[in-house]
């Protein structure tokens, strides 16, 4: 295979790759108000219908009747700066703002017995980026991925002091990915898939006012199939046009979470450690129905990413019947060595810090807001540590995030 066709081959695939493992990379877990303004420092104390999601195992311990809360998350990715070169070549260029609203649910039946159900529906993850100069482009001219999680839930209370619980999880993936470079080659890639796995949990309270809390995501592999068209005008063999189906699988990892929560007359204060094992994605390998584009687009690439340790905590006061107020911070790492970062996913360890509150409206009406800001390091990188030639320096970037709820108690 000429050098050219090797170059074109690795770009396009490192593009869809990162697009694709984005979900992952840049997980949402904060699909609460609650949750948000703790950083997601919500398993052991989760108290409220979405514990049907953070964890399933309180909900027998949760009083009253059913209870609902429905809500909608808006996401502001600022730009990033990159200042640096890729092959030797200046490339400064300043990414685009993207803004999103996403909806979710959740949802407590009443007790029955010792049995109690609930039902999420949250987007887990799935972002995007885009870039504006040429040598970015080629990798990240537009590229998105919408994840979608219906998470039923069930628990079985033993007593006031253990529970269990569990889900089953189904995801629907949509990924859509573009890279160009003029008079070289063209991309352009879809693919969607529905995926299956499950979360399990369980509760201790050694006294009243202490609940220790451990919660397990299963590992899920999205299986995209969909299309891929474009042209390769350089290199050998060329293609003028081509239109085939293809796809990838690409792990969602598996995620652990230990949590200790304590209250304090009207304060509570968690601790969560989260483990989260990106090590399965260890390589990215397409598959092509057209023997030509799989010859030249079909070959595996290394990824080698790292498990990571995540470190949260949250504190909750109750000021008075009406309102409770909530802090949170997070150190966040990330999974992606030096070696694989590309301009579709530049990735960094994150400081992240939240506040929100809850008004009780009347005895059964809730209304909830919070604001997150994700703060990335700085991250530099090297050539030729860097397997994508980038020697430079990532800036900015991060993330913002504001939310709103309703909850209702039947």
């Amino acid at each position: 295979m000429q050098k050219s066709t090797l170059w074109i081959r690795m770009t396009a695939l490192s593009a869809l790759g990162a697009t694709l493992a984005m979900a992952s990379a840049y997980k949402l877990p904060e699909q609460s108000t609650r949750s948000m303004a703790l950083s997601a420092a919500y398993v052991a104390g989760a108290d409220s219908a979405d514990a049907s999601y953070f964890n399933p195992a309180n909900m027998g311990w949760i009083e009253g009747n059913a209870l609902v809360e429905a809500g909608l998350n808006y996401i502001h990715l600022p730009e990033i700066e990159f200042r640096g070169s890729v092959g030797g070549v200046p490339s400064d260029d300043n990414s685009k703002t993207e803004d999103f609203l996403i909806p979710y649910f959740h949802y407590l039946s009443s007790a029955h017995g010792a049995w109690r159900y609930g039902l999420s529906l949250v987007a887990p993850g799935g972002l995007s980026k885009r870039w504006t100069k040429p040598i970015q482009k080629m990798k990240a001219e537009e590229f998105t991925l919408k994840i979608f999680e219906l998470n039923p839930s069930v628990s079985y209370t033993f007593s006031d002091t253990f529970s269990i619980g569990g889900g089953i999880r189904v995801l629907y993936a949509d990924g859509k990915v573009k890279g160009y470079l003029k008079n070289a080659y063209a991309e352009n890639m879809t693919g969607d898939t529905v995926e299956f796995g499950y979360n399990l949990a369980l509760s201790y309270r050694p006294e009243p006012a202490t609940t220790l809390s451990a919660t397990y995501r299963s590992k899920v592999d999205l299986g995209l199939e969909g299309s891929s068209k474009g042209f390769v005008a350089i290199g050998s063999p060329q293609l003028p046009y081509y239109d085939t189906d293809g796809g990838v699988s690409v792990p969602l990892p598996a995620t652990l979470a230990l949590a200790a929560a304590h209250t304090f007359a009207d304060t509570t204060v968690e601790i969560v450690y989260e483990r989260t094992f990106w090590s399965s994605y260890e390589k990215l390998d397409f598959y092509f129905d057209d023997k030509t584009v799989d010859a030249i687009f079909g070959q595996p690439i290394d990824k080698d990413w790292k498990d990571t340790n995540t470190v949260r905590i949250g504190v909750t006061h109750r000021l008075n019947e009406k309102w409770t107020v909530m802090a949170g911070y997070a150190w966040d790492e990330t999974p992606i060595p030096e070696k694989s970062l590309a301009f579709e996913l530049p990735d960094a360890d994150a400081n992240i810090f939240s506040a929100g509150a809850i008004m009780q409206v009347n005895k059964d009406t809730e209304a909830g807001f919070a604001i997150l800001y994700d703060h990335k390091s700085e991250r530099d990188i090297h050539a030729p540590a860097n397997e994508n030639g980038i020697d430079g320096t990532f800036k900015k970037g991060g993330a913002v995030l504001a939310n709103f709820s309703i909850g209702y108690r039947f």
